[in-house]
């Protein structure tokens, strides 16, 4: 597998793939949109094909994981792509993101690489959706109802 850096002639197929899986790039949290295909990344490629995409937004000292996804799961592709995040903004302070409260398998991922959960805003998704995003379905993963966002981050300085 190779990690790059993303760029704009990558924009066609991430965005096919997140208008597939993720309603498109416009995605909602802290009570706006945001187009995570407009922020630099890196893409995971196997075999010349694209396998994983990962956005963020730096200011300062903060870094935000704007978006990550791996086609396959459970292969080393979201480690990849956090650990090519991680060498990027090795001298910011935190790394940061909000998920949803579905996203059990994002839980997951996080926690077991260090991130802890700093917040929960309840209510957060059902106000996207009637305000931003009408497209974000009420019912999320594993038949969970969705509508709290979750924040979560690493403090590199404390690994």
């Amino acid at each position: 597998m190779v990690i790059r850096r993303y760029r704009e002639l990558d924009r066609e197929w991430a965005d096919q793939l997140l208008r597939d899986r993720f309603g498109g790039a416009l995605q909602a949290r802290r009570g706006e949109l945001i187009d995570v295909l407009a922020l630099p990344g890196f893409v995971a490629e196997r075999d010349d094909r694209p396998v994983g995409l990962l956005t963020f937004h730096r200011d300062g000292r903060d870094c935000e994981l704007g978006f990550v996804i791996a086609i396959e799961q459970h292969r080393g592709i979201g480690t990849a792509l956090l650990e090519a995040l991680r060498a990027e903004v090795a001298d910011c302070e935190r790394i940061w993101l909000v998920t949803t409260n579905d996203n059990l398998e994002a839980l997951r991922f996080y926690q077991r690489r260090g991130f802890a959960l700093t917040a929960l805003r309840a209510g957060a998704v059902d106000d996207a959706r009637k305000r931003l995003k009408p497209q974000i379905p009420p019912m999320g993963q594993f038949g969970v109802p969705l509508r709290d966002e979750l924040e979560l981050e690493l403090r590199p300085s404390e690994l």
